[in-house]
C-alpha cells in the first residue's frame, strides 16, 4: 500500500508534455487493457494536464491502443468466466466510464456472448453442489447468492429449473 506523500510530482514541462503522457498511457496499458475514461483519470492523478492528456488518448485511440468496445469485451469474457452475471458486469463497466452503448454492445457480445443461464447454473452447481434445492430457505439463499453476483431474475429461475446436462442431452 503506498504512503501518502510518497508520489513524486511531475516536473511542469513534464506534466504539459502529450509525449510523456502518451508513455505513461503506454505503460498503463502494458499491464492490462483500460477504457478511455480510465487512462484519462489515471494520467489527471499523476499530475499530467489536461491538454496532454487529451492529445495522448487522441493519439492512442488513432493508433488502435485505446479502443472502449474491445475493452469493454475484454471485461465480459473475464467477468463471466468468473461467474458474475450481466448486471454486475454492467456496473462495473459503467464505473470504468464506458458509455450505455458500449456497454449494451459489449454484454450482448453478438457471436460471442456469454450464455448467462447457463452460467448461472453452473455458478448455483459450483457453490451448492449438483443437487437443487428442497425447500424454501435454501432456494431463496441460494437465488440470494444469484441476484449478488448480478444474475436476473429470469436467468435464477432457470439455474433452479434442472441440471444443464440434463436440459442439453
Amino acid at each position: 500500500m503506498r504512503r501518502s506523500g510518497s508520489k513524486k510530482t511531475l516536473h511542469p514541462d513534464t506534466a504539459a508534455s502529450p509525449r510523456a503522457a502518451y508513455t505513461a498511457a503506454i505503460a498503463l496499458l502494458a499491464r492490462r487493457d483500460h477504457g478511455t475514461t480510465e487512462i484519462g483519470r489515471k494520467l489527471a492523478q499523476s499530475g499530467y494536464t489536461n491538454e496532454a492528456i487529451q492529445l495522448a488518448l487522441a493519439e492512442l485511440r488513432e493508433g488502435k491502443l485505446l479502443d472502449d468496445r474491445r475493452y469493454g469485451a475484454n471485461v465480459v469474457a473475464y467477468r463471466a468466466g468468473r461467474g458474475q452475471g450481466p448486471a454486475r458486469i454492467r456496473s462495473e463497466l459503467r464505473k470504468s466510464g464506458l458509455d450505455d452503448d458500449s456497454i449494451e454492445q459489449a454484454v450482448k457480445g453478438g457471436e460471442v456472448a456469454p450464455d448467462f443461464f447457463a452460467l448461472a447454473r453452473q455458478a448455483r452447481s459450483r457453490k451448492f453442489g449438483p443437487d437443487l434445492p428442497s425447500d424454501w430457505k435454501e432456494r431463496a439463499k441460494q437465488a440470494r447468492f444469484l441476484q449478488y453476483r448480478g444474475f436476473s431474475a429470469d436467468q435464477i429461475r432457470a439455474a433452479f429449473d434442472g441440471d444443464l446436462e440434463v436440459d442439453a442431452g
